[in-house]
């Protein structure tokens, strides 16, 4: 397998500036498959564009032709800036510039966890100026709104002050021997990007799976995110002994042919 191509987009706004890291792979010319989809990954909540979905996606896409774009959010994985000063807002100025900058015809976004709320936040946003199509999306346990209904509204009161009173709380996490920084910085802007309160519009088709077991982003919590779309075709994969990561050999298995779909 050959490495895709390492290279970096340096975002000024809103200050501080920060270097995002971006691998490229480019689709495979006179192939058959050159005119199909490439595809962009999205990752999670301090996860990176080296984690097993996305290096899976970045293999399988070499073996097909595809093009593939992954990048790591400011604060995460090979990418500059402090983790703590990260927002969704931020996050989503980054994936958007990224995407411009670097996605070349129809894509397919594909986004993990909180991943799922900026795919959905990024169609958005690419529809109000010409860019790249988004011709699909494979959402993975979509954490969407996850700062408001699966953080803030489950604190306890103690919680809650800490972040008031001292800008942030170190919440445990099963994923790391740290302590992940929950600020209030990223709770506050966290409710300009809500969507989950009217109608969901993406312009294409979206496919989600989603983990029966998963603890971090309940099933339940999918099930009110889907009732928000308002014509797009969804696809609801539910995978009964499936957790949150959704890493094991037979989730790649359902994750690529989500993908191969489009």
């Amino acid at each position: 397998m050959s490495e895709a191509r390492l290279t970096s987009l340096t975002i000024e706004s809103p200050p501080p500036a920060r270097t995002i890291a971006v691998r490229v792979r480019e689709s495979k010319r006179n192939d058959k498959s050159n005119d199909r989809p490439g595809l962009v990954w999205l990752g999670g909540f301090k996860s990176d564009m080296k984690g097993t979905k996305a290096a899976a996606l970045d293999a399988w896409a070499e073996a097909n032709g595809r093009a593939c774009l992954r990048y790591d959010y400011s604060g995460h994985g090979e990418s500059g800036g402090d983790f703590t000063e990260g927002t969704i807002g931020r996050w989503l100025e980054e994936s958007v510039a990224v995407y411009r900058q670097f996605a070349k015809g129809p894509q397919v976004l594909i986004g993990s966890s909180m991943g799922g709320w900026l795919a959905l936040l990024l169609a958005r946003e690419l529809r109000k100026k010409p860019a790249a199509p988004v011709a699909g999306m494979v959402l993975i346990a979509p954490a969407a709104d996850f700062t408001e209904e699966l953080m803030w509204k489950a604190f306890s009161d103690d919680v809650k002050e800490q972040i008031e009173t001292t800008g942030a709380w170190m919440r445990p996490s099963q994923y790391s021997e740290a302590p992940y920084p929950i600020t209030k910085k990223l709770i506050e802007d966290g409710r300009k990007h809500l969507l989950m309160g009217g109608l969901i519009e993406t312009g294409c088709p979206v496919h989600i799976l989603q983990g029966v077991l998963d603890p971090d982003v309940p099933f339940k919590h999918v099930q009110a995110l889907m009732s928000h779309f308002a014509s797009d075709d969804v696809v609801l994969t539910l995978i009964k002994d499936g957790d949150h990561r959704l890493s094991r050999p037979e989730d790649i298995e359902r994750l690529l042919n989500a993908v191969a779909e489009f």
